[in-house]
């Protein structure tokens, strides 16, 4: 993995061991940009603040290899990404600004694909995982990833029917409390419905009438326009000496067809006057027709004002216009017969959460007697885990506890208060020695003992949910003496299995990797290409008696170090 301009880095390389590496260094040294940077690699949230100051932008590039018919591979692919020899090639960057891009494999991919990529590439553990782990709700979360498919299948079945039932539960209580407002709401709605159907209005017949109303409102002008215009186009029978145009134009045309054959220009205009004689031939004729059928009738036009009247109701209340009028007719058509089927709604609705309140019952008893049976494996595990971790006496259980509610779910013969996971309450506790009460491990465990429960939980989850890849980042804070060098002992062992980088301030577990790296900072408080060293021989006992008694040359650290490096290599 390659780390620029990100934190205290400024440019780094950090290769990790097959096996169990360790990664150290003074506090500020950059450790946790170590972890930071594996994060952004993941899909993590990308922060500007990361940034190094006076960078234009941070950059973490690594390498992982992957089987080719492992499920990371083929999602990667499906992306456009190719693999490069067995690796996948996967790259973040991060701006000052704060704009973030991802690439794996060679292509530009969405960030949510290395969030996707990562729960089948990495598992990352540390100090705020074990913090989340004494919240009741992630011990729940995690009995249930222990349980696998005994659990998963059911708890999904479970949360459809759950949500389908706060939906029921939801429109029920909006059907009966607002009964009173929908049943004014369905008599406006009938009441509007049949003015409109005693109406019985036409698309288009607003305008239609208006139209007419305004032809006979004005009859006798329109005749007097109509008679004159056709007078001065086609004569006026009581006057057989006037003038027209239609005689006018056809004197005309006659004048330019005797003579047309010696000048085409004004034959053209000839035929061009026929055209104008025909024209006012046709409108005269019209004019005539028009003046004739044109009737000033006072009851026609009575009546069409009274309907224009009637139809300007309905459009006062239900439209600007008929055809508006009429598509409020149809949606509150559909939504009156939404409000009256709201009687056999009910039934039905009432019939369903009936039903879905069985099935969710019959569901939560799957649920705990699938908890109950992993919690028992699970707690047997872990304190076979703690058994290794210098905890011999020490024993975890998980309580499964339930609350009555005379409005729960009938189960087992109970009435239970129930939620979106089930009836069931999880809570892990401690027995630290025989004899001792069983406590919530928050409150059963000190700091020491917390991080090797916590370290146990993880290691059983590894071997129940493995991934190729595990980082601890300090979670064997709080321990010491020989609970670190058991601690250091089963991350060992775990690393047999799949590779496992350990960000540690305890030499006793540093001394168990097969891989260590010391993180170093350059006198301007920078971590260069070169600040990330694998120590070996010499330089290892060096770095373990630092952090054993903060002082590289002591002969008494030294010597103890390398009693450390003996008794890892023995024992581990």
């Amino acid at each position: 993995m390659r780390i620029k301009a990100l934190g205290v880095i400024d440019d780094a390389v950090v290769e990790l061991s097959p096996g169990f590496t360790a990664v150290t260094g003074e506090t500020g040294a950059g450790k946790t940009m170590v972890v930071t940077s594996l994060g952004l690699l993941l899909g993590g949230r990308a922060d500007a603040a990361l940034v190094r100051v006076g960078a234009k932008a941070a950059v973490v590039e690594g390498r992982v290899v992957v089987p080719p018919d492992a499920r990371a591979a083929r999602r990667a692919e499906e992306a456009g990404a190719e693999l490069d020899d067995g690796a996948l090639l996967i790259s973040r960057t991060l701006s000052a600004e704060g704009r973030s891009r991802a690439h794996v494999g060679g292509r530009s991919v969405p960030v949510g694909l290395l969030s996707e990529l990562s729960g089948d590439l990495v598992a990352v553990h540390g100090q705020t995982d074990q913090q989340g782990l004494l919240r009741t709700a992630r011990q729940r979360e995690a009995l249930d990833r222990y349980a696998g498919e005994a659990v998963r299948t059911p708890l999904s079945a479970y949360r459809d029917a759950y949500r389908r039932l706060r939906e029921v539960d939801a429109t029920l209580e909006e059907l009966t409390t607002r009964a009173r407002e929908r049943a004014q709401e369905a008599d406006l709605l009938r009441f509007g419905l049949q003015e409109i159907e005693a109406a019985e209005p036409q698309p288009g017949e607003d305008a239609e009438l208006a139209a007419e109303a305004e032809r006979l409102g004005h009859a006798e002008a329109l005749a007097s326009a109509a008679t004159v215009a056709h007078g001065a186009l086609a004569g006026d029978p009581a006057d057989p000496e006037g003038v027209d145009a239609a005689t006018l134009v056809a004197g005309a045309h006659r004048s330019l067809e005797a003579v047309r054959a010696h000048d085409p220009a004004l034959a053209a205009l000839a035929d061009r006057l026929s055209e104008v004689h025909i024209l006012l031939s046709d409108v005269a004729g019209e004019l005539a027709g028009y003046a004739d059928d044109l009737d000033a009738d006072p009851i026609r036009l009575a009546a069409v004002e009274e309907r224009r009247a009637t139809l300007a109701q309905l459009t006062r209340k239900y439209g600007e216009d008929i055809t508006a009028v009429l598509a409020w007719a149809e949606e509150s058509a559909g939504r009156l017969a939404e409000l009256d089927g709201d009687d056999e709604r009910l039934g039905e609705l009432t019939a369903e959460r009936e039903a879905l309140r069985t099935e969710l019952a019959e569901l939560a008893g799957q649920l705990s007697r699938a908890r109950a049976e992993a919690a028992e494996r699970f707690a047997d595990a872990v304190t076979e885990e703690l058994a290794e971790l210098a905890m011999p006496h020490a024993r975890v259980s998980f309580e499964l506890k339930h609350t009555e509610d005379p409005d729960g779910l009938e189960v087992d013969g109970r009435t239970l208060a129930f939620g979106p996971h089930g009836t069931d309450e999880v809570e892990l506790l401690l027995t630290p020695h025989p004899g001792a009460q069983p406590r919530p491990v928050a409150k059963g465990a000190s700091g020491g003992e917390l991080s090797r429960v916590m370290l146990a939980v993880e290691v059983v989850f590894a071997g129940s949910d493995p991934v190729p890849t595990y980082l601890f980042d300090e979670v064997d804070a709080g321990v010491g003496g020989k609970a670190a060098v058991e601690v250091g002992r089963r991350l060992a062992r775990l690393a047999r299995s799949a590779q496992v980088v350990v960000v540690t301030h305890l030499p006793q577990v540093a001394a168990f990797a097969d891989r260590h790296l010391v993180v170093e900072k350059t006198d301007d408080g920078s971590v260069t290409h070169s600040g990330v060293k694998a120590m070996e021989g010499e330089d290892r006992v060096r770095e373990l008696s630092r952090m054993l008694a903060g002082q590289e040359d002591s002969e008494l650290a030294r010597a103890h170090a390398e009693e450390l490096l003996e008794a890892a290599r023995v024992g581990g």
